[in-house]
Parts: structure tokens; sequence; C-alpha cells
């Protein structure tokens, strides 16, 4: 394994481990967790009824793109999850004008756009699309 390699492996890994986590901590309080960002886009355009089901879901995605980012399960599928779920998280901080999280979640989108970019260097994967025999 080259050097680019083991960059790539370790970067998968970090986001990985990153998104798993954060699904995790929040699957024992998912009620609560969802409750509370509904209750956050109180005052902005977007009704409970569409920012309710996307909270319920939230924990469960991380935890699987998480799990699937870890082990190195079809990547480029999961990274393209990742980007979607990056997507809709800057959509809704729009909304509320939380310009600050908009900003640490385009790090998060540059981030899966840097795997994306270079995932001709993944190695370290239980299976990969890019994987040649």
């Amino acid at each position: 394994m080259n050097n680019k390699q083991l960059a790539y492996f370790l970067a998968r890994l970090t986001l990985g481990i990153n998104f798993f986590i954060h699904g995790l901590v929040r699957l024992p309080k998912m009620e609560s967790f969802a409750n509370d960002v509904a209750k956050g886009f109180e005052n902005t355009m977007l009704p409970e009824i569409l920012v309710l089901p996307v909270a319920y879901a939230i924990p469960i995605v991380e935890l699987v793109l998480g799990l699937f980012l870890i082990l190195g399960l079809v990547t480029k599928k999961t990274l393209t999850g990742a980007a979607i779920l990056i997507i809709f998280l800057i959509a809704g901080s729009a909304f509320k004008e939380d310009w600050g999280a908009v900003g640490t979640q385009m790090l998060y989108a540059l981030y899966i756009f840097f795997l994306l970019f270079y995932q001709e260097n993944e190695r370290m994967a239980i299976y990969s699309e890019n994987r040649k025999v």
C-alpha cells in the first residue's frame, strides 16, 4: 500500500467513524433528537410535516453511511449518499439562516468531494466498485 492509498483509507475511515458515532449516539434518544430538530424549524418556511420525518431518518442514515464507510462497502454509492445527506442538511441550515452550520457542512461536502475525486486510491475496502482484480 502506497502513501496515497493509506491516506485515502484513513480519510474514509475518519469520515465513517464520524458519521457512525453521530448516528449511534442519537439512536437511543431519537424521539428527543427529532423533536428538537423540528422545534428548531418552527420559525422557518419549512412545515413540521416535512421536517419531522427527515429528522427521524437522519440518525439511521448517518449510522448506515458510517458503517459502510468504515467497512469500505460500495464506497462510491455510499459517498454519493453522504453528499445527498449533506445537501439536505445545508438546505435545512440555510432555511434556518444558520450560516455557521452551513459553513461546517460545506467542509463535509468538500471532504466527501475529495474522497470521491480520489477514489482510485481506495484499496482497503470489503467491496469497492473501483476495485481492480
